[in-house]
């Protein structure tokens, strides 16, 4: 079973995510909800994760955060993760949900120019496109214990250009790998 988690990095741009659903389930975060239906949507920030519930998105979808109003239909995440962001903990669920290869799109552990890399900048709950970028030492550093944790499930990050360059050593993750966004468009389009 193949899952795909998203990171909101620019590197996902012009990846089209209905084509990409007939490969596998999409587990994503945040703000994707506003133009996307994952099969796991996850917030950890308190603003977004209350416009998720206050849309009624949570009720008809899986949705999972850190404090769930009641009957918003909300789910909580593992209290294990409690200090982790949201990609690392979709991570995580698409783990606990049995997937055995993982592709992390838009994972870019960087910044573009020096300056904030999201898909939503500019928008509510977001920095400015011109902001100064949020650090992503301890996503890299959570990501990489999902990893660890999970020895039987391969991961693979797409990396472009820019991204790439934000590849860590992880030769004792001996089942992460990279591959260029180029060669992952061609092989599921």
């Amino acid at each position: 079973m193949t899952a795909f988690v998203l990171g909101n990095g620019v590197s996902r741009k012009g990846i089209n995510l209905y084509r990409l659903e007939k490969y596998g389930d999409i587990y994503g975060c945040n703000a994707l909800y506003r133009e996307f239906t994952p099969k796991v949507l996850v917030a950890t920030d308190p603003g977004i994760s209350r416009a998720i519930q206050e849309s009624g998105y949570s009720l008809s979808n899986r949705f999972y955060t850190r404090k769930p109003f009641s009957d918003s239909g909300a789910l909580t995440l593992d209290p294990i993760y409690k200090g982790m962001s949201s990609g690392p903990n979709a991570l995580n669920l698409a783990c606990k949900d049995g997937h055995k290869e993982i592709f992390l799109l838009g994972m870019d552990f960087g910044s573009v120019g020096g300056l904030f890399n999201n898909v939503y900048a500019d928008t509510e709950f977001y920095k400015k496109s011109t902001d100064k970028p949020t650090f992503s030492g301890n996503w890299m550093n959570q990501v990489k214990q999902i990893i660890n944790e999970n020895k039987d499930v391969k991961f693979v990050r797409v990396v472009n250009g820019h991204s790439q360059q934000f590849s860590i050593d992880w030769k004792k993750c001996k089942n992460y790998n990279e591959m260029p966004i180029d060669v992952f468009s061609n092989e599921y389009k």
